[in-house]
């Protein structure tokens, strides 16, 4: 049985540098750092700012191989992709896939925060990248 995502998770941006866009969303837009970690899986320094129940996601390339790399090389910096907040992200995934949704990772992988994450290509999902995100609580 096909469950709706829960929430908009996070919506992840790619930027050059974490350390130069913090201040406008703490100094001006009043919003907390949660937390900063690598994702060594990803190959990127992430940055969680609280909006709500929801976050956005700073995503910095920790080198040049990174996915985020590529992208900024590509688009410059701007949002990345919007996470969705799943439970039992392994059937989801077999779901999506049965119903003729490219995926780009066939099979769940640890994410920021230890959640298990996996990507949706944009050439299935009109052309935005939609990560589904679930969370051990």
């Amino acid at each position: 049985m096909k469950e709706a995502p829960k929430k908009i998770d996070h919506i992840g941006i790619a930027v050059k540098s974490i350390e130069e866009h913090v201040p406008f969303y703490e100094n001006v837009l009043k919003l907390p750092l949660l937390r900063t970690e690598e994702v060594a899986s990803q190959k990127v320094k992430v940055a969680f700012i609280g909006i709500g129940e929801s976050k956005i996601e700073l995503l910095e390339p920790l080198d040049e191989s990174s996915p985020i790399a590529k992208f900024l090389e590509k688009k410059g910096e701007g949002i990345h992709h919007v996470a969705l907040g799943v439970t039992d992200i392994e059937s989801r995934l077999k779901e999506i896939q049965k119903d003729g949704i490219q995926a780009i990772d066939e099979r769940p992988k640890k994410g920021a925060g230890g959640a298990d994450v996996a990507f949706l290509h944009p050439k299935s999902t009109g052309r935005v990248l939609f990560e589904l995100c679930e969370k051990k609580e």
